[in-house]
C-alpha cells in the first residue's frame, strides 16, 4: 500500500507585460483569497497594498527580489531557496503566487518550477494577463506575446471596460490564432474569480483561535466576491460514479482534452487496476500529476472529479467520462499495463516520473 503523502502547495505564475494589470489582479487574489493563506513572491514589494498584507497577515510569508527579475535566478536551486520559506510549516500556506516580471520569460519560470526539487510544491498554472484595449500595440512591440499565450493555461483579457464587443471578439480571435489551447476569461480591474486558481479552504475558529481578521472579513458584505457573480466568466462540470474507470480510456480522455479545458481535480479509482489506491489529480491546462493514496476507511470508493474551463462544453465532456466507466473490468496483466499509462504522471520520491 502507498503510503499518503503531504498536500502540496500549488505554485502559480502571474505573468504580462508591463501595464497589463498583474499586481491589480494579484491584489484582487489577496482580497478575495477564498479562505486560503497566501504566500506571494514578486518583484517589486511596494506594488502590493502593504495594508492589505498586514490585516491578513501575510507580510512574513512575502519574498520579495531585490533583482527586479525572478528570471535573474541562475537555476532551479535558487528559485527553491525562496520556495523552501514559504512552504515551511510555520507558514501553513495554501497557495504560493509569482508575480513575474513585466519582461520575464513565462516559460523559463515554469522550467524552473517543474525542475524544482521541493516536494511540498507542484505546479499551479501559468496565468497571462492581458492589457486588451492595448492589445494591438503590445503584440507589434513585444512581438513574442504570441509565444507567452501558447504557454499559458489561463489567459485573462484584462481591462475590457475599455474596449467595445468588436474590439474584444478581434483580441480573442487573435488569441486563437496565436495557436493558444489556454481557456480565456475577461476580466475588469483584475477580478477573476479566485476559485479559477485556488480552491476554497474552510477553517474553523478552533483551527487558528487566535487568527488576525483578514481583510476579507473586513470587507462589507456587498463587496464580497459571491456578490460579484464573477463565475459567469467560466464554466464547471461535477463528475462523480462508483464505477471504476478503464485506466486506457481515462488516460485517452485527458490526453485529448479539449481547448479551454483548465483545470480538473479531484480523485480517480480504477478498481482492480490498483484496489488499494485512489489516485488524487491535478491537472491544469497539459500540465497532469496523479498522487497514489489510500483509501479512506469506511468511504465508499468512487471517482469525483470537478472540471473547470472557459468555453467547453459540459455535457459533451460528461458523456466522455461517462464513456470512461468499466464495471466488467479485472485484474490482470492487460489491466496491468494499462496503468502505466497513469503511474507515468506520478511523481516518484525522488522527483523523477515513474
Amino acid at each position: 500500500m502507498t503510503p499518503p503523502r503531504a498536500p502540496q502547495i500549488p505554485v502559480v505564475v502571474l505573468a504580462g507585460f508591463l501595464g497589463s494589470g498583474k499586481t491589480t489582479l494579484l491584489n484582487h487574489l489577496l482580497r478575495n483569497r477564498a479562505g486560503n493563506r497566501i504566500g506571494v513572491v514578486v518583484n517589486d514589494f511596494g506594488s502590493i497594498e502593504i495594508d492589505a498584507m498586514t490585516v491578513a497577515g501575510q507580510v512574513g510569508s512575502t519574498v520579495s527580489l531585490g533583482n527586479g527579475c525572478l528570471c535573474c535566478a541562475v537555476d532551479a536551486s535558487e528559485l527553491d531557496t525562496y520556495l523552501e520559506t514559504l512552504t515551511g510549516p510555520a507558514a501553513r500556506l495554501d497557495v504560493i503566487v509569482i508575480e513575474a516580471s513585466g519582461l520575464a520569460e513565462p516559460q523559463e519560470l515554469v522550467r524552473m518550477l517543474l525542475a524544482s526539487d521541493n516536494p511540498h510544491v507542484r505546479y499551479g498554472g501559468l496565468v497571462e494577463v492581458v492589457d486588451a484595449a492595448e492589445f494591438p500595440a503590445t503584440r507589434q512591440r513585444h512581438p513574442e506575446i504570441d509565444r507567452h499565450l501558447t504557454a499559458a493555461d489561463l489567459i485573462v483579457l484584462n481591462k475590457t471596460d475599455r474596449v467595445e464587443d468588436a474590439e474584444l471578439r478581434a483580441v480573442r480571435e487573435a488569441v486563437v490564432a496565436a495557436g493558444s489551447r489556454a481557456a480565456v476569461v475577461s476580466a475588469a480591474y483584475g477580478r477573476i474569480d479566485p476559485e479559477l486558481l485556488i480552491d476554497p479552504v474552510q477553517r474553523s475558529d478552533e483551527d487558528d483561535p487566535a487568527r488576525q481578521l483578514t481583510f476579507e472579513d473586513l470587507l462589507p458584505e456587498a463587496d464580497r466576491m459571491h456578490e460579484e457573480h464573477l463565475h459567469a466568466a467560466y464554466e464547471s462540470l461535477s463528475f462523480a460514479t462508483d464505477v471504476p474507470l478503464s485506466p486506457r480510456r481515462f488516460m485517452a480522455f485527458l490526453d485529448s482534452r479539449p481547448a479551454g479545458l483548465y483545470r480538473i481535480k479531484g480523485f480517480a479509482g480504477f478498481g482492480a487496476g490498483d484496489p488499494g489506491n485512489r489516485y488524487v489529480l491535478h491537472a491544469v491546462g497539459r500540465f497532469l500529476r496523479f498522487v497514489p493514496q489510500p483509501w479512506p476507511h469506511g468511504e465508499p470508493r468512487s471517482t469525483q472529479l470537478v472540471l473547470i474551463g472557459s468555453g467547453i462544453d459540459a455535457e459533451a465532456l460528461r458523456k466522455e467520462l461517462e464513456a470512461c466507466q468499466d464495471p466488467w473490468q479485472d485484474a490482470g496483466d492487460e489491466l496491468e499495463r494499462s496503468m502505466w499509462g497513469v503511474l507515468r504522471y506520478v511523481r516518484q520520491p525522488d522527483g523523477d516520473e515513474a
